[in-house]
């Protein structure tokens, strides 16, 4: 075997190895949260030794920080890829709406991992993540605000402001994070949920032009 496949191997091997430490870390952040995942769940989870999980990342922090990103990129793939497969605004909205509760729906133990970073997390200086500003947008918000401006200079949606509609739309998908934790009493389903949310932003976006009465001439 050549030394560049010896290369290509070895470091193939180290990322499937990375991939199922992030799997394990995402299983015992839903399993038993933030607070007590430490490296040694982790690897009881893994199947394999505390060592080999600090041969790939440096200390809990920077598995959490890759764990992250990885979960992050999952569900921003999801979404993409649903709301690039349409042809108009309004469908590629639809879509996102759509697409982003149903990641939800078929991914909670993620939902779960994503939640416990985010507010548990903290940053050398004990900043939690969520108090974070980023001057660099999600790629999935920079998509819907880049779906709402586009249907608006088609003329398929009317006149809003981008940002403050786009905040609305993230608000309502992340809330049902809330509604599908098992302590709450009243429970909605997903697929009724997510009909609901596009049905309120249709009406609150739709250029509604032809709707309008004529006034007399």
């Amino acid at each position: 075997m050549s030394d560049r496949k010896a290369e290509e191997k070895q470091s193939f091997i180290g990322d499937a190895r990375r991939a199922q430490i992030v799997d394990a870390a995402i299983t015992t952040l839903d399993d038993i949260g933030f607070v007590n995942a430490s490296l040694a769940q982790i690897a009881k989870r893994a199947g394999i030794s505390t060592a080999l999980i600090s041969y790939h990342f440096r200390d809990k922090n920077d598995l959490m920080d890759h764990t992250l990103i990885t979960l992050l990129e999952s569900s921003t793939s999801y979404v993409l890829e649903r709301t690039k497969a349409e042809k108009t605004e309004h469908e590629k909205l639809h879509a996102y709406i759509s697409s982003s509760l149903a990641y939800q729906g078929t991914h909670s133990k993620h939902n779960t991992a994503l939640l416990e970073i985010i507010f548990n997390a903290r940053t050398p200086d004990n900043i939690p993540y969520y108090k974070l500003s980023d001057d660099e947008e999600e790629p999935v918000i920079l998509e819907l605000k880049q779906i709402l401006l586009d249907g608006q200079t088609k003329g398929e949606f009317g006149q809003f402001n981008v940002h403050v509609m786009a905040s609305a739309i993230t608000g309502a998908i992340g809330e049902y994070m809330l509604l599908a934790n098992p302590n709450i009493t009243t429970k909605i389903d997903l697929e009724s949920y997510s009909a609901e949310l596009v049905k309120i932003f249709d009406k609150a976006i739709m250029n509604d032009v032809e709707n309008r009465p004529r006034q007399s001439e």
